[in-house]
């Protein structure tokens, strides 16, 4: 069976996982989900999700089971309830844990409290002629309120702890550090064996729960911007059915239905105008700033906000195949992806809990075989225990890469790829594409040349002939007519009466148009077909169309009464920031090349415009001749981005070391980049090259934290100087440290060069 034919019949599962809690978590949520028969599982720490590819008929149940039989609980990624539950449940976890854990700390830390509760106990016990407990009075009291938050409030980090013993995480250091401590100390306040360490227990779990209550917080703002765009689809929707207008479920709209959009209201579908005429406001899709005039015609997309006039969509995407349903897909994979980075950071921390628990042994009977007391020994080795567990590692990474994604999201740049932020930094040179990329693809009128012709004209006026003209270019559906006929509408042209019009393909259209009293042929196309028609063309129009030639354009040459009257130059337009996206490229030691199918003249003429040097263009060149070119320049050592916007252009995409697809080109090209620019601005490319940039830099200054933490705190605890207590409140912070960090991203700064 072939390689498209087993894609063919996987499907995407999405699950939230509640209870991870490191790296280690991840690798052990991995492994459970793959052992699902043909279940290919990517498991993101920060987002806390799971992403499976599975044979079709595969029940969610057992992914779910398999998840729970690790250790931890799973749910439907659509299914919000269990995760508001879990966040609610560990807040309420929290402040329980604080309300005991706090007067533990009070009596462990100062004397003369203790003394005092001391003797309160021993005179209420003598009063109710109870006899007095072994040792310290105040010892159990700690004890007592110690053993709620380790036994009860950590008992779904004793769970994990039990299920993954065979492949340890943090919550095995935390789990045996903790029942450790209230061990020893239920023994040595029996015993008499040394002081107490009840209270590190309870602290340690305390300081482990309330820092994974704010890191859920804080990975929850991180995504706002996913969970922002999951909004925004209409739920209910407004159809014309029947004459009259029904509101329904967005799940009932069709493909070609009908639907009414009221000022104010979100658009429900990808679709057409075809009643009305307003305003849209595409900012939280598209990053644009100003609304967007549209009338009949236009095409708007799901998810924007209709902000005056009331208009009718007719629907053309529908559920799944909405631009916003992609966009969603592109930032939900890219989350969900690991980043060569992380996968590092993740191989680090499945041998890191290990090492550590042999560490933490080795720390024990060193101590001990060098004479001290066990009560010593014991505590350097739970210190070692809690100040290494490695939560801050696995965050990281993925903590920084979500809040980039959504970032990025939120400006019209949506990464298919987090693999693409650690390459955009090493960028060398930028090979981009011409029409779409450059250019807008919209061909417009950029002269007109109309000569006087004195006694050798038709008679007619100059603005008869853009009447006429207008009038016969509204019947033709040509890239260059339709230019033309928007440009004249625009002027407000008024058109004339005609007849007998005949289209010629590679010819032009003619027909025959009525002026006042008079009726004359009126014939439009290409300069050869006028010639062909007409005795010469005046050398002014010649010399209009040698010109247009040299810059690369299309010409239209228009003939009435068999005398060649005009001439249209008709272009594409340059993009209104290609020149300063140019400019910044260069200064940041980015070579340009520009490779396109067009001609020599369009192609220098465009180059020169926009600052790329001549030697670095290469015109008429095909997909082939563009993939040449990308693999001449890795091979020269160059690192390099590709921008295109066409079906020609998918290959390169692929090819590059980078690629960038434009959002308003085709479905093959979109599908082919690691990044999709969702703004008509060709500078968005740079801003998705700050967000890259800035994310490996929050990334490696996590890193090195994380890294710097473990290896100065390690040693420290090792050899006595570390309090276990403090040794948790340590490793909450830092894992706090990281997850704050990353949200700097959230910072307008993140965005500048």
């Amino acid at each position: 069976m072939s390689t498209s034919s087993l894609q063919e019949k996987l499907e995407q599962v999405d699950l939230s996982i509640s209870g991870m809690t490191c790296s280690s978590c991840v690798s052990t949520v991995e492994r459970s989900l793959n052992k699902v028969p043909g279940a290919q599982a990517t498991v993101n720490l920060a987002t806390e999700t799971a992403h499976i590819l599975v044979p079709e008929g595969t029940k969610t149940a057992e992914l779910i089971a398999a998840v729970s039989k690790a250790g931890y609980s799973a749910t439907l990624r659509s299914d919000e309830s269990e995760s508001f539950s879990h966040s609610r449940q560990l807040g309420i976890r929290t402040l329980i844990s604080i309300l005991f854990t706090i007067p533990v700390i009070v009596l462990s830390m100062w004397h003369s409290v203790h003394h005092q509760v001391e003797d309160f106990l021993l005179n209420q016990l003598q009063s109710f002629n109870i006899p007095a407990p072994l040792y310290s009075a105040t010892g159990w009291l700690v004890i007592g309120l110690s053993a709620p938050v380790v036994l009860v409030l950590a008992w779904p980090i004793h769970r994990a702890s039990l299920r993954n013993l065979t492949h340890p995480t943090m919550d095995n250091l935390i789990s045996l550090g903790s029942l450790t401590a209230l061990g020893w100390s239920i023994y040595a306040n029996s015993t008499g064996a040394g002081d107490i360490y009840a209270e590190v227990g309870a602290s340690v779990v305390t300081f482990i729960i309330i820092g994974r209550y704010l890191e859920s917080r804080a990975k929850r703002k991180a995504g706002s911007t996913l969970t922002h765009l999951l909004s925004l689809n209409p739920k209910e929707v407004v159809i014309q059915r029947g004459g009259e207008e029904i509101q329904a479920p967005i799940s009932l709209l069709q493909i070609g239905d009908r639907c009414v959009v009221k000022p104010g209201d979100r658009i429900p579908t990808d679709g057409v105008i075809v009643e009305g005429s307003s305003s849209v406001d595409n900012s939280l899709l598209t990053g644009e700033s100003l609304p967007v005039d549209v009338t009949v015609g236009h095409h708007v997309i799901a998810g924007a906000i209709n902000t005056s006039g009331r208009i009718v969509i007719e629907a053309k995407r529908i559920g799944n195949d909405t631009e916003l349903a992609r966009i969603t897909k592109m930032v939900l994979t890219a989350q969900g992806e690991k980043a060569p980075i992380q996968k590092l950071a993740d191989r680090i921390s499945n041998v890191f809990v290990p090492i550590v628990l042999l560490l933490a042994i080795a720390t024990f009977a060193t101590w001990y075989s060098l004479g001290n007391p066990l009560q010593d020994s014991m505590r350097a080795a739970v210190a070692l225990l809690v100040i290494a567990c490695p939560c801050a590692l696995g965050l990281a990474t993925p903590v920084a890469l979500l809040v980039a994604t959504g970032k990025g999201a939120s400006h019209g740049i949506v990464l298919r790829k987090t693999s693409s932020l650690e390459i955009a930094p090493r960028i060398t040179a930028v090979v981009l594409d011409k029409t779409g990329t450059l250019t807008t693809g919209v061909m417009k009128v950029q002269n007109i040349v109309i000569p006087d012709l004195g006694r050798g004209s038709s008679g007619v006026s100059p603005h008869q002939l853009l009447m006429a003209i207008l009038s016969v270019e509204k019947e033709s559906n040509h890239p260059i007519a339709q230019a033309i006929f928007t440009h004249l509408s625009q002027q407000g042209i008024a058109r004339l009466t005609m007849r007998d019009v005949v289209e010629t393909a590679g010819q032009g259209i003619a027909a025959r148009v009525r002026f006042g009293e008079k009726e004359m042929p009126v014939l439009i196309g290409a300069p050869e077909s006028i010639r062909r028609a007409t005795v010469s063309l005046h050398p002014e129009l010649e010399s209009a169309i040698s010109a247009a030639r040299l810059r690369g354009n299309s010409v239209a040459v228009v003939a009435v009464d068999g005398i060649a009257s005009a001439v249209f130059e008709v272009g594409d337009t340059l993009r209104s920031d290609a020149a300063t996206t140019i400019k910044e490229f260069h200064q940041r030691s980015i070579e340009t090349w520009l490779i396109t199918g067009d001609s020599e003249a369009s192609a220098h003429e465009i180059a020169i415009e926009v600052g790329i040097p001549t030697r670095n263009v290469i015109a008429l060149a095909s997909p082939e001749r563009k993939i040449a070119k990308i693999k001449e320049l890795k091979s020269a050592g160059k690192k390099v981005l590709m921008i295109g916007d066409g079906i020609n252009d998918a290959a390169a995409l692929s090819e590059a070391d980078l690629s960038m697809a434009l959002g308003t080109g085709t479905d093959t090209a979109i599908a082919s980049a690691d990044i999709t620019l969702m703004r008509s601005e060709l500078g968005t490319s740079i801003t998705a090259l700050n967000v890259a940039r800035n994310t490996l830099r929050i990334v490696r200054t996590n890193l090195v934290w994380a890294f710097f933490y473990n290896v100065i705190g390690m040693p420290i605890a090792a050899l006595g100087l570390l309090n276990p207590m403090y040794a948790g409140a340590a490793m909450a912070t830092s894992s706090l440290f990281v997850v704050l960090n990353s949200l700097r991203l959230n910072q307008a700064s993140t965005l500048d060069a």
